[in-house]
């Protein structure tokens, strides 16, 4: 099997954590100036490298073999987080890079646009698959700006490129690696983890209505104090989810906001948005019953409850085949220090998987740590994981 350059991947990765440096992590919002520059210096090394590179018109960066035959699409996302780490996308797609140069042939590598989420969902690797209308495009905004895509693509210089769309028929599959985001690996001193599935989420923004009042003059016996209401049915899914759920379900309450929310005032107003997530469609399905029962229980209470909104994901099992070759090159070159394993978190990897056969590898992160700048891994892991990665590849692409 061909040897990666350690050396070189690394330096690749520290120059491409220069750009929008904060502290020890990167802060790359999608489309921002840095984010910008990150694409156009990412299109140089693949450039370099012998691809055809380019840019589309949804953000996305691509590096295409020019040479005839099928190949195997690498990739992952380049912005990051606010304030977040410098490794968290970026390592995937400069692995896909590595490992083209490193084999010389039948790898494309491509840089999703806005895996992060600033503009809405995937939007990158969803507009490739075909599934980003320009309706959505339309209507897309900044999360936290009120930035709309449209204006966003424009002044990035992207508006007006057409989109790229998948060509099945070219790739044998999507290979993706990525830090881990947690500290499952460390705890049990491993250096690789084999993806068998990528969790479904489901989201929930739900609000309560009840009376704002004085908070001196009113009795607590006539309160509608829908700030209570809510920390109850908190409390009630603390209790009940713990019943119905796997080891590996997650769930949280991420944001809470009371009306008006001033010391003196029984809030008339409250909201929350929760979710939860699991590799399991059947165990989603019955904490989305439980949660609908509990919220029709709050309902019965002196304060109007409602589900004001939900969206939802469906876990994306990895290609058996893709993981055996993963399994293989580990254990080559990591033998009993490599294991099988979820993602808790989201990525790319589930919206390829639903156009071809896809599977992810992920290396520790240190501590655990993940969306924040302390995020970190060892050197010698980052590349003992491209090296494993390079010969999975090598693998797949002899089978094609």
């Amino acid at each position: 099997m061909p040897a990666i350059d350690g050396n070189r991947l690394l330096r690749d990765l520290y120059a491409a954590r220069e750009i929008g440096r904060y502290k020890t992590g990167v802060h790359r919002p999608t489309f921002s100036p840095e984010d910008v520059q990150a694409r156009h210096w990412l299109a140089a090394r693949l450039t370099e490298a012998r691809l055809e590179a380019s840019i589309d018109g949804i953000g996305n960066v691509y590096g295409r073999d020019p040479a005839p035959g099928r190949k195997l699409l690498m990739g992952s996302h380049m912005e990051t987080q606010n304030h977040a780490g410098w490794l968290d996308g970026a390592m995937g797609v400069l692995y896909g890079l590595e490992v083209a140069r490193t084999l010389g042939r039948g790898i494309d590598v491509a840089a999703w646009a806005d895996e992060e989420g600033h503009f809405g969902s995937f939007l990158g690797s969803r507009s490739f698959c075909g599934l980003l209308t320009e309706q959505e495009i339309d209507v897309c905004g900044n999360r936290e700006t009120g930035v709309l895509l449209r204006d966003a693509l424009r002044n990035a210089g992207f508006s007006g490129r057409p989109r790229q769309k998948i060509d099945t028929a070219r790739y044998r599959g999507y290979l993706e690696a990525h830090i881990e985001q947690g500290a499952d690996l460390e705890d049990h001193r491993l250096r690789l983890g084999i993806v068998t599935a990528i969790v479904g989420s489901r989201r929930f923004r739900i609000q309560f209505k009840g009376q704002q009042n004085h908070a001196g003059t009113t009795r607590m016996s006539v309160r509608k104090d829908a700030g209570v209401a809510l920390v109850k049915l908190v409390a009630a899914i603390e209790e009940r989810f713990p019943t119905i759920a796997n080891p590996r379900t997650v769930w949280t309450t991420g944001d809470i906001r009371l009306d008006p929310g001033a010391p003196s005032i029984v809030p008339g107003g409250a909201e929350l948005v929760f979710q939860f997530r699991d590799t399991d469609q059947a165990t989603l399905d019955a904490l989305d019953a439980a949660l609908h029962e509990l919220v029709a229980e709050a309902a019965n209470g002196p304060c109007e409850v409602t589900v004001a909104n939900r969206s939802s994901t469906a876990p994306s099992a990895m290609d058996p085949a893709f993981q055996g070759a993963l399994e293989g090159a580990a254990r080559r070159h990591a033998p009993g220090l490599y294991q099988p394993m979820p993602s808790g978190a989201g990525h790319d990897a589930q919206i390829l998987s639903q156009v071809l056969p896809s599977a992810m590898l992920f290396v520790p992160s240190i501590g655990g740590i993940s969306h924040h700048y302390t995020e970190n891994t060892r050197d010698e892991d980052i590349v003992l994981g491209c090296q494993v990665f390079a010969d999975a590849a090598a693998a797949i692409l002899a089978e094609a």
